[in-house]
């Protein structure tokens, strides 16, 4: 079984002690590894699929959001309360080496971000047909 791993970034300091106070701004994953691959769901709400940058390189697979952050005042309207900060994050992880990084896809619905990452040819378990003589 293999098995990803991975690292947070934050942009900011303000980011990082945010994160101790009230929780990671970052998004939470599940992994999950089939005989043909692995898939990675990640929430993402609030953001649309252009503020979302998906990428493999040196077989890191990383997902960045970037989004402008609300001004105070929109349309005469100030707020009262806002616990709703959105950042920037920065999210990476080392792939296995049974991954095959050249047909990564991904799909983005409902503020979930659903990765496909299939694994090798090689890598993948081949049946072996038994004649009877």
């Amino acid at each position: 079984m293999a098995i990803m791993k991975y690292q947070r970034h934050y942009n900011d300091l303000d980011g990082l002690i945010d994160s101790l106070f009230t929780g990671v701004k970052i998004p939470p994953v599940d992994i999950k590894e089939t005989a043909s691959g692995y898939a990675i769901s990640a929430e993402i709400p609030g953001y649309k699929e252009n503020e979302i940058n998906l990428y493999v390189e040196n077989h890191v697979l990383t997902l960045e959001g970037k989004k402008e952050e609300k001004k105070d005042e929109k349309d005469g309207k100030k707020y009262l309360v806002r616990e709703r900060v959105v950042r920037d994050f920065k999210r990476s992880f080392t792939l296995p080496e049974d991954a095959d990084e050249e047909k990564v896809s991904a799909s983005f619905k409902n503020g979930v971000l659903e990765i496909d990452l299939p694994k090798t040819e090689k890598a993948q378990p081949k049946r072996i047909e038994v004649k009877a003589n």
